[in-house]
């Protein structure tokens, strides 16, 4: 196969030294070399800068942003790429996954959005659970937010022009939204395989959020579907209840 389909990789990044390394060296360590990969920074002062400069590869910026889902449009506005993906900084992909994903995306036209199974890992890379099986539909997005694998998903730029780029008044649930609105056009197709590592650790964005998250996640169901399912709603109550035990 030659690499002519070009897989483009947006990953927002502010100060995440710690790990933005191994999600750089996650792209790179592939099957397949027709990607470009995007790092837009928001102006990092902990060493970032350093990590970007050695790898010649990289397309990258770095200035000041008006937050993670600005920069991801920035790096979308940027993107040559016929199928795009996001990857955040402190997450990372399974090796040599890209080659099978650009097979299936040119043996099958119809596939506008392709997605694979997710593995949890602490801050320390140790596994904490595996999520796997085909879920993702419009009907279980509109119950229940947790379907939504973003690391391990990629789609057509065609599709994503047909319903914009993400909502920069979302500081938490953007992938939620914006697959919400995938779902009006395409369905999805689901691969059983491991395609990206999600780090989740106490002080990511989202779980030090989890307030903001639920008020999120009622706004943007009830603009995307007109209504707010009963199960969507016991889902978002309970953990708003939870939220308040780690205060």
């Amino acid at each position: 196969m030659s690499n002519k389909t070009l897989i483009s990789i947006i990953t927002p990044s502010f100060n995440q030294a710690q790990f933005i390394e191994k999600t750089i060296l996650s792209v790179l360590d592939q099957d397949y070399h027709g990607f470009e990969h995007i790092v837009m920074d928001g102006g990092s002062t902990d060493g970032t800068i350093d990590i970007l400069k050695k790898y010649p590869h990289l397309k990258w910026v770095s200035e000041k942003d008006h937050g993670q889902a600005n920069a991801i449009n920035k790096g979308f506005n940027l993107a040559r790429g016929e199928i795009l993906a996001w990857l955040n900084s402190d997450d990372y992909y399974e090796k040599n996954i890209f080659r099978s994903i650009v097979e299936i995306f040119d043996a099958d036209h119809k596939c506008n959005f392709l997605y694979g199974d997710i593995t949890y890992v602490s801050i320390n890379d140790e596994i904490i659970r595996k999520i796997t099986g085909d879920i993702l539909t419009r009907k279980n997005l509109i119950i229940n937010p947790d379907v939504v694998r973003q690391p391990s998903c990629f789609w057509r730029k065609s599709l994503q022009n047909k319903v914009g780029t993400v909502n920069e008044n979302l500081n938490l649930v953007m992938d939620y939204d914006l697959f919400s609105r995938f779902s009006r056009f395409t369905k999805f197709k689901y691969v059983e395989r491991n395609f990206s590592y999600y780090r989740t650790y106490s002080n990511t964005k989202t779980l030090a959020n989890q307030r903001q998250q639920v008020l999120e996640l009622l706004k943007v169901s009830f603009k995307n579907n007109g209504y707010v399912h009963p199960r969507m709603i016991k889902l978002l109550f309970e953990r708003y209840l939870n939220s308040f035990k780690s205060d």
